[in-house]
């Protein structure tokens, strides 16, 4: 039997910053912020005012509006990432084994703005006037029930919740499937709309957010010896996986190769990760191993690069630790540095950062790092300044989340 490939031949997303992955990537490069002040709420009593806000958002663009208003924002992005993805694709559902099409998509929260809404309704207006729609438009796997019934797609439907990597698992969970043969393709991703009243007084609470009211632009400095916390974003990021064969033989066009997934747990702490990175470290070796490749054949690493102090800290000795020497030879840049931190999303509009990077030969910089912490050594390349062409055969993307949640892709040319 030959052994399945998975490629991915779909992208799309929903972000601060654009609203398509070429336009992402081109903003990357460009070190444009897609961070601002928070205009959908008040924050004047908060100590934080901005964050990653998507403000120019239609999904009347995607769907119509009486299907929209049955959907939680994080459910809308995560639909309008999917009819992307599945337009750059070029598949045509209705000639496909609906059976052998799966959909699995993440998200941290889920639809934590609906449950907000509802619960300021029940308190004014009493029980019997709480929405009929919020229990669908709340729970997690919305997002992956409503990308499945817009295609009528029939195959595994699955929701991961793992914090920050829960995109990424996502994506590595449908990895599994296609390369096991249970699907030939599989819409996946994730997405967050957790930038709202409940969400970031919690994380402010949690004193988890940079500060940085008077200049939120450069808020996000992952690496950077100043970095005070990240900063609260929204998105949504979907991919299509396919098996190669079937690809091949519809003349799809191939951005990369997924090859390897490593998952792993640092059991240690609810929020904090571990001081010298081995769970993150464990996560990329476990990822090297089913690549089959050698630490020296990366050339570049998505970090997850949150732009907190043990984050990034743990981060750098985790690669070092896996990569040695070639360490300070290899790329690594933080694409949180513009868009801030998405959670639940933020692991699969990274890996369409990195399937960019790949179609480019182009690594985005890491934007507002100006001295690289001590902390995170000095001597590596945290790819400062301009972006940089570099022929990248490999690139591996990060994801770590509270829980203790690790999660490392690998995708490599075709």
């Amino acid at each position: 039997m030959v052994e399945r490939r998975v490629v991915i031949t779909g992208m799309g997303c929903v972000t601060p910053l654009a609203e398509s992955a070429e336009d992402l990537f081109i903003a990357l490069c460009e070190s444009k912020s897609g961070i601002s002040l928070i205009e959908s709420f008040d924050t004047a009593e908060y100590p934080v005012k901005f964050g990653g806000e998507v403000k120019h958002f239609d999904i009347g663009n995607y769907i119509n509006s009486r299907d929209a208003k049955r959907m939680d924002r994080f459910t809308q992005m995560a639909l309008a990432s999917a009819i992307q993805a599945v337009n750059d694709s070029g598949l045509d559902f209705d000639k496909e084994n609906k059976h052998r099409v799966g959909v699995i998509v993440g998200t941290g929260i889920g639809g934590i703005k609906e449950i907000e809404d509802q619960h300021i309704r029940l308190l004014n207006k009493g029980p019997r006037k709480v929405s009929p729609f919020c229990v669908p438009k709340l729970m997690g796997n919305a997002a992956s029930g409503c990308i499945s019934i817009e295609y009528g797609l029939k195959g595994p439907n699955l929701c991961v919740v793992t914090a920050c990597a829960s995109a990424s698992h996502a994506i590595g969970e449908a990895f599994w499937n296609v390369l096991n043969g249970r699907s030939d393709v599989c819409v996946t991703g994730g997405s967050e709309a957790a930038l709202t009243t409940i969400g970031l007084a919690s994380f402010c609470s949690l004193k988890a957010l940079s500060t940085r009211n008077e200049d939120p632009q450069r808020a996000s400095r992952p690496f950077d010896k100043d970095r005070d916390g990240f900063v609260l974003s929204e998105g949504a990021g979907i991919v299509i996986l396919e098996d190669y064969e079937h690809a091949k033989k519809r003349g799809a066009k191939i951005y990369a190769e997924l090859l390897g997934y490593g998952a792993t747990g640092d059991g240690y702490h609810i929020t904090a990760p571990l001081e010298d990175g081995d769970g993150a470290a464990e996560s990329m070796k476990v990822a090297l191993q089913q690549a089959k490749l050698d630490p020296e054949q990366i050339d570049y690493i998505n970090a997850h690069g949150t732009s907190t102090e043990l984050n990034d800290a743990g981060e750098s000795r985790a690669i070092r630790s896996v990569f040695g020497s070639h360490a300070y030879k290899l790329a690594v840049s933080s694409s949180k540095s513009c868009l801030g931190h998405s959670l639940g999303a933020s692991g699969a509009i990274e890996l369409i950062v990195c399937a960019k990077t790949i179609e480019k030969n182009t690594i985005h910089p890491t934007a507002n790092l100006q001295v690289v912490g001590e902390d995170c050594d000095p001597k590596m390349d945290f790819v400062p300044g301009q972006p940089r062409q570099v022929n990248v055969r490999y690139a591996l993307s990060n994801s770590l989340g509270f829980g203790g949640h690790n999660c490392s892709l690998i995708i490599g040319k075709v």
